[in-house]
C-alpha cells in the first residue's frame, strides 16, 4: 500500500551485526529510510504472521518519519491497527463507532485498501 503523494514502501534488507545472525529487514520509505525494529524472524511461521510483521514494521516507518498516523479510516479519520481474526486472517481495525454496528470495526483486509477504493487521507 501506498500513500497517494509518494512513491510504494518498499522491503529493505541490511546485514545483521553479527555473521553469524541473518540479515535484517525493515520496511522503508522509496529512499531507503527506514524506523524502527526489524520484521521479526519468527514470523515467516504463518502468512498472517508475516503480514501483521509487515503492517506493523510500514505503520512504524511511516508514522515516525512523516509524523502521520497510516492508514486512515475513511469513515472516521482514525488511524487503523492490524488485527488477526480466529480464522487468522489480517484486518485494518478502527476504534470509531457505528451507529447500530457497535464500538469498533473492521475496515478491510491487509493488502486490500486500494481493492476498496479507500482513500488514505493523510493528518497535517
Amino acid at each position: 500500500m501506498t500513500l497517494p503523494q509518494l512513491e510504494p514502501l518498499q522491503l529493505l534488507a541490511l546485514p545483521a551485526y553479527d555473521a553469524d545472525e541473518p540479515e535484517n529487514v525493515y520496511v522503508a520509505m522509496a529512499n531507503g529510510e527506514w524506523h524502527g525494529n526489524h520484521l521479526d524472524p519468527n514470523s515467516q511461521d504463518s502468512l498472517a504472521s508475516a503480514l501483521a510483521s509487515v503492517a506493523d514494521a510500514a505503520q512504524e516507518t511511516v508514522m515516525e518519519l512523516l509524523w502521520k498516523a497510516w492508514p486512515l479510516c475513511p469513515e472516521h479519520g482514525l488511524g487503523m491497527h492490524p488485527r488477526e481474526d480466529t480464522e487468522e486472517r489480517l484486518s485494518w481495525w478502527c476504534a470509531g463507532e457505528r451507529l447500530r454496528r457497535g464500538p469498533a470495526h473492521i475496515h478491510g483486509a491487509v493488502g486490500a485498501l486500494d481493492a476498496l477504493g479507500a482513500s488514505i487521507r493523510t493528518r497535517s
